[in-house]
């Protein structure tokens, strides 16, 4: 069919939005759907226009559409947890922050000491945040396959929380996206598969409080001197073990930390709540560490596992490795750009 100059015009300006679009998308910024969406808008009305020769290109169009429904979902996500870990650093003053000295954790248990030692924490400023990237592998269930992920993290350890986001690859072509968090004594768990159909979306209540409290107490070993903050408290146990007790907004758990004579943290255990909904029960949480790398002056665990002790057995779920690490942030985008 013969068409008009400015019909014409349509089509090419609609063909450029779909390859600007395209070229956002190459380049990675997170509202290339919009653009799309306005081209498959025009171009769908040009192709009614022309049914007969274009009525083919709503297939096309169909497609896009759908990959831009998984976009938007994706980007509502980021969105906020970008708001959720600026809102728990805006108030972080990382200013004239005090040094730690040998007198400040004399009150700890000697392998403690050592730890605090070991780790690199005396003689230098208290952490009072940090933000750190992830990866590795992961098992929703015993006799399920290993799932990679990547992560992000963020904590606030003067006013104890942390929101952590991950990827995760479901199946081949499917992504799964998900959020844990603990801020004020609360927790939240955010599960999506394909960033759009909510898997797990649970929270302030008292298993996710209590679960979301023991991981923050066992990844302290990333910011080691928050041992010193008040909400902890240390009880001996042998030479190289002690009971740690994290107390927040009227909520207690506790857990045990074994370490080295030389005062390297080998593992943390505690009664966590397994599974999810109701059917929630209290199992053994194991946490072993491998391998330990410096960050800014602090030696910290990177190479870590995660095992839950069930009456069936042991169920490793989690292999990861910590290969990022920045102290003393208060300012979310600025630590994302660095």
């Amino acid at each position: 069919q013969s068409i008009s100059k400015p019909i014409g015009m349509l089509w090419l300006f609609t063909a450029l939005l779909f390859l600007v679009s395209a070229t956002f998308l190459l380049l990675k910024k997170d509202w290339w759907f919009i653009i799309a969406v306005i081209a498959i808008i025009m171009s769908q009305i040009l192709i009614v226009m022309f049914w007969k020769d274009a009525k083919f290109g709503a297939i096309a169009n169909i497609i896009i559409l759908l990959v831009c429904i998984l976009a938007f979902g994706n980007y509502q996500f980021n969105k906020k947890v970008k708001n959720e870990s600026s809102q728990l650093l805006q108030d972080i003053q990382v200013e004239n922050l005090a040094i730690i000295s040998e007198k400040d954790i004399a009150h700890l248990p000697k392998i403690v000491q050592k730890w605090m030692r070991n780790s690199g924490v005396v003689g230098k400023t208290k952490v009072v945040s940090v933000s750190l990237k992830q990866h590795g592998k992961m098992k929703s269930k015993p006799k399920s396959k290993w799932m990679a992920f990547s992560a992000k993290q963020y904590f606030n350890v003067k006013n104890p929380a942390f929101v952590w986001s991950t990827n995760v690859d479901f199946l081949p072509m499917v992504k799964m996206i998900g959020r844990d968090k603990f801020t004020n004594g609360e927790g939240e768990m955010l599960i999506k598969l394909t960033s759009i159909i909510p898997v797990i979306n649970e929270g302030n209540n008292e298993k996710i409080n209590s679960s979301a409290m023991i991981r923050y107490m066992a990844e302290m070993t990333w910011f080691p001197s928050a041992a010193l903050e008040n909400y902890m408290n240390w009880e001996e146990i042998d030479s190289t073990s002690v009971k740690a007790t994290f107390t927040y907004k009227g909520k207690t758990v506790s857990g045990i930390f074994k370490y080295s004579d030389e005062g390297e943290m080998r593992s943390f255990e505690a009664q966590r709540y397994y599974s999810s909904g109701k059917d929630k029960t209290l199992e053994t949480w194991f946490v072993t560490t491998r391998t330990y790398k410096n960050f800014d002056g602090f030696k910290i665990p990177t190479k870590c596992s995660a095992i839950w002790k069930l009456k069936e057995g042991d169920f490793k779920w989690l292999n990861f490795e910590v290969y990022e690490v920045k102290y003393n942030i208060n300012d979310l985008y600025k630590s994302m750009n660095e």
